[in-house]
């Protein structure tokens, strides 16, 4: 696709300068001169203007909350020739842990330290209205942080690791394994048949929300292959040719989501129930009704995720 790119988290533009992240003297001075991300479970700090827009709230190294970091920076790179970090806040006295229960959290977390105005907000609230630099680097330290969060112990022997690389390696003293950061690729599939494309949707879902079907693909496998097979698995719905459209960095908590496209060569549904709450084919004309929201049963994908995406260059005829 011409304008892949466009999709939320996949600008491109954060030079991530690994050159320098085997350079202490020069990662020292930029610690120094650089700018920081705090993030507190998962949350980047931002600050939301009067426009709908949010951006980054970007501390320097010396800062309270910076201070206050049990772990050193992650070096994310040079953000128009400035040296970003991100770095894990702990919890601070009296904060209210995020609502784990609902579909998504929208929760706004005020640190009594930061900046007045600015606080902890879900990335997921936010895929539209962060710049499409800002967001890359935002969905790049939520990735690199919840990795070195559930890392802490190497895979091999056991023993507790410690970061290296600026950040992006962990290394085991004990019995000497490097370890890297993990991405997950997730095929999410645009399936057509004529003048329809296949929908479904998960369990726990909110009422009316449906979207592309998608999953994870598994060791030995093309992108091709993981198409037709968990189109199959989910639906029953047999697929012929498949090609690539678009990627998303989805960073909840590390995956890749690997768009396609792909021929039906068969329409009856047949859900799998253990996958899907729901599976249905609807015409353009269908689509276009739930984008506007005047369906009467579905509601689109999420702006800003790759389905909405997939779907409204779909819609526009633009997916050459």
């Amino acid at each position: 696709m011409r304008n892949s790119e466009t999709v939320s988290f996949g600008a491109g533009r954060l030079d991530r300068a690994a050159h320098l992240r085997n350079e202490p003297e020069k990662l020292a001075d930029m610690q120094t001169g650089g700018k920081y991300l705090p993030i507190w479970r998962g949350k980047p700090l931002v600050r939301q203007l009067d426009d709908g827009t949010c951006q980054l709230e970007w501390l320097e190294p010396t800062h309270e909350i910076i201070s206050e970091c049990n772990e050193a920076p992650n070096f994310l790179g040079l953000s128009d020739g400035t040296p970003v970090f991100a770095c894990n806040v702990p919890d601070w006295e009296g904060v209210l842990h995020p609502d784990t229960s609902s579909f998504l959290d929208t929760a706004e977390h005020h640190n009594p330290a930061a900046p007045d105005g600015a606080g902890f907000l879900e990335l997921r609230t936010m895929l539209t209205t962060l710049s499409p630099q800002e967001g890359e680097i935002a969905a790049t330290a939520r990735a690199i942080l919840e990795w070195h969060r559930t890392h802490r112990f190497c895979s091999f022997c056991g023993q507790a690791s410690e970061s290296a690389d600026a950040g992006w390696q962990r290394n085991c003293p004990s019995c000497g394994r490097m370890h890297f950061p993990r991405t997950d690729p997730v095929v999410i599939m645009l399936i057509t048949h004529g003048n329809r494309v296949l929908v479904g949707r998960s369990p726990g879902w909110p009422d009316g929300m449906y979207s592309l079907l998608a999953g994870f693909m598994e060791p030995g496998e093309t992108i091709e292959a993981a198409t037709r097979r968990e189109v199959f698995e989910e639906t029953g719905v047999k697929v012929g040719a498949v090609s690539y459209l678009a990627s998303q960095p989805w960073p909840f908590p590390a995956s890749l989501m690997i768009g396609t496209c792909g021929e039906a060569t068969t329409d009856q549904i047949r859900i799998d129930p253990h996958e899907l709450d729901d599976a249905l084919w609807l015409t353009r004309e269908e689509m276009m009704q739930a984008f506007a929201g005047q369906h009467h049963k579905v509601k689109p994908a999420r702006a800003g995720s790759i389905a909405h995406f997939l779907l409204r260059n779909w819609l526009a005829d633009q997916l050459d």
